[in-house]
């Protein structure tokens, strides 16, 4: 079992990074060929998810229809003024599971992860957990 944490820093209110390359490189670098990858955001206004990562527009379409969605303000009562982005975390989630094979993670072809900023910009976390197959 392997764990890293990794830094990520935002520069927009709402954005996606692809993390997909860190996440490879602490799979890579964990020494593991075969198992499973978590992915978990330490934070509640942020999340992770997969998606396509070949066309950016799928990422502003994203972005686009969550705005619309849950707008940024809307009578909420929270006092931070941040619930939109508390909405946004909720609805995408907090971790995503990958599947490990030699020593890379199980993607499909057009599949990438994301880190999803939607109260930045920011200096935020990523953890890593990789655990290995006994067999």
């Amino acid at each position: 079992m392997r764990y890293a944490t990794l830094d990520v820093k935002t520069s927009a209110h709402t954005q996606m990074i692809d993390i997909t390359g860190m996440v490879a490189k602490a799979i890579k670098d964990s020494g593991v060929k075969s198992g499973i990858c978590m992915v978990s955001v330490p934070h509640t206004t942020a999340a992770v998810t997969i998606n396509e990562n070949a066309d950016p527009d799928v990422v502003r379409d994203l972005i686009m229809e969550l705005d619309k969605v849950i707008p940024w303000t809307d009578g909420y009562h929270h006092m931070e003024g941040n619930s939109a982005a508390h909405l946004k975390s909720s609805l995408t989630g907090a971790s995503e599971m990958v599947m490990v094979e030699d020593g890379r993670p199980v993607l499909g072809t057009w599949q990438g992860l994301y880190f999803c900023e939607f109260d930045g910009p920011r200096n935020r976390k990523l953890d890593i957990k990789i655990i290995e197959d006994n067999g």
